[in-house]
């Protein structure tokens, strides 16, 4: 789909270029992709270093240094050990809510902001990742609204997929760090492992206070529209910004009549949004990554392999992770999210059809993998973390961010982070559990859950790509299926779409 001349102007885009401050600015807000991408790293890596299972979970360490009647896929079997790894879901889940009322009442800044100095506090172990769960949610529900405020439509997808690049790069350098930490004379390099995630909180603090609010903020909660103006000069470094400022005023003016965006986004009308809202962060987790994110190392150790190899392995994973997503951020605004939701989707169903049944054949309950049949498994692994970060990785963070009316922005993003880390939290809580009793079985559970995602994309999803964000809306009116919801209720006095 393509924009055809409208009141607006030709081709509905607007004036502008790529900035320094707007590089900057993206560049700094990614690092709470950072934020969340070092937790989901360190916390798989420490929970299969030998220190740390001796000390919080012994019962873990003894089952797998002694105990060998027990099956391969249970040695890591323990609720204790999944609440450590996700609990600070649940702090995130919750905090997400907050994050709404304050990103529509005091901007996408203030959200920042209180997500890097809710992040550093990282002193005790249990509370730390409570305070570090605030800081992700927060995170989370401001940063990628505030990439997709400030970044031309023509540029929104690359610029997004720097908060992506963020959580990949988070996860690799906590890979690296777990990995020589792990060698630390003494057993305390987990120590180090944990505390390290103070690092990018604090850049994203010193950022929120640096950088400017998006004008759409400025606009929706101070009302400064003389300042709101000067910034958008600045991050599209031209002076000719009246056609898209004009758009801004009139989402603003809609959005101010709203007093609760959580009820505003249950009309009909918004439909579309509230079922995006949260099918695609379920989905996003339902393609197994977080469980391979998570327990990468210990997958390799269920499998055969020593603590460093296990952890070496799962460095080569990331960086395979790492080089798609950064691949994705120069297709994604020209061959579109569908496309790559699509080829995504096809590489990670296969690859996980095929990792399944090669463990059913060669691993059983008792023994390991030979050395051989241990490298074809990254291999398969690498291949499938490759196609989540053309696709889902992304793309699940970047498609509800562009796709709510300010109106219901705040409350949709939050929905978005909500259903994440509720599922976040659930599947790292149960994946161990369900290792133990689905064995190889859990690569194809969620293989079947990647067929059906993909298929829902195909049907339901509209292309996204070069759409303004304040002129989504127009999509669903001509989708087959959504302008049944949608109906008459969208403003026609924008854009019109080509099919």
């Amino acid at each position: 789909m393509a924009f055809s001349e409208g009141t607006a102007g030709e081709g509905g885009q607007y004036n502008g270029r790529i900035t320094l401050l707007i590089v900057l600015s993206c560049m700094v807000a990614a690092t709470g992709g950072l934020i969340f991408g070092y937790d989901l790293g360190v916390s798989g890596g420490v929970t299969s270093m030998d220190p740390f299972l001796r000390k919080f979970f012994p019962d873990v360490y003894r089952r797998m240094k002694e105990d060998t009647k027990i099956s391969n896929y249970c040695k890591f079997n323990s609720q204790l050990l999944t609440l450590f790894t996700s609990s600070l879901y649940l702090s995130g889940l919750i905090s997400s809510f907050f994050a709404s009322a304050v990103t529509r009442t005091l901007g996408r800044k203030a959200s920042m902001l209180v997500a890097g100095v809710a992040a550093s506090n990282l002193y005790m172990l249990v509370f730390g990742r409570i305070f570090l769960g605030i800081g992700l949610g927060f995170g989370n529900q401001s940063i990628p609204v505030y990439i997709s405020e400030m970044a031309l439509p023509k540029h929104r997808g690359a610029m997004n997929f720097i908060f992506d690049s963020g959580v990949g790069i988070g996860v690799l350098i906590a890979n690296v760090i777990n990995f020589f930490t792990e060698k630390i004379d003494g057993g305390w390099g987990w120590r180090i492992s944990l505390s390290m995630a103070a690092v990018p909180a604090s850049i994203l603090t010193a950022g929120a206070i640096l950088l400017p609010d998006t004008p759409n903020s400025l606009i929706q909660n101070n009302n400064d529209q003389e300042k709101a103006k000067r910034v958008l000069r600045r991050i599209r470094g031209t002076n000719d910004v009246q056609k898209e400022f004009d758009d801004l005023i009139k989402a603003s003016s809609i959005s101010k009549a709203v007093k609760d965006p959580f009820r505003k986004i249950m009309q009909r009308k918004y439909r579309p949004q509230l079922v995006m809202a949260a099918a695609i962060p379920f989905f996003a987790q339902m393609t197994g990554i977080n469980v391979i994110t998570f327990y990468a190392p210990v997958l390799f150790r269920t499998i055969g392999q020593h603590e460093s190899a296990s952890l070496l392995s799962a460095v080569v994973i990331r960086c395979f992770n790492v080089s798609c997503t950064l691949i994705s951020m120069f297709v994604v605004d020209k061959h579109g999210r569908r496309v790559l939701f699509m080829l995504g989707g096809i590489q990670m169903r296969a690859t996980q059809i095929t990792i399944g049944g090669f463990m059913t054949a060669l691993l059983g309950d008792h023994g390991a993998l030979s050395k051989a049949s241990a490298y074809v498994v990254l291999v398969l692994i690498c291949i499938y973390i490759s196609g989540f970060g053309l696709s889902w990785g992304p793309l699940g963070w970047l498609v509800p961010s562009e796709i709510y009316p300010l109106e219901i922005r705040s409350a949709g993003q939050s929905i978005t982070v909500a259903v994440s880390f509720f599922f976040c939290f659930l599947i790292g809580q149960t994946f161990l559990a369900m290792l133990c009793h689905m064995k190889a079985g859990i690569f194809f559970f969620f293989g079947a859950w990647v067929a059906v995602m993909t298929t829902f994309v195909y049907f339901l999803l509209p292309e996204t790509k070069n759409v303004p964000i304040e002129k989504m809306e127009q999509l669903w009116k001509e989708h087959w299926f959504w302008r049944r919801f949608v109906g008459d209720q969208v403003d026609d006095n924008s854009y019109k779409l080509d099919q």
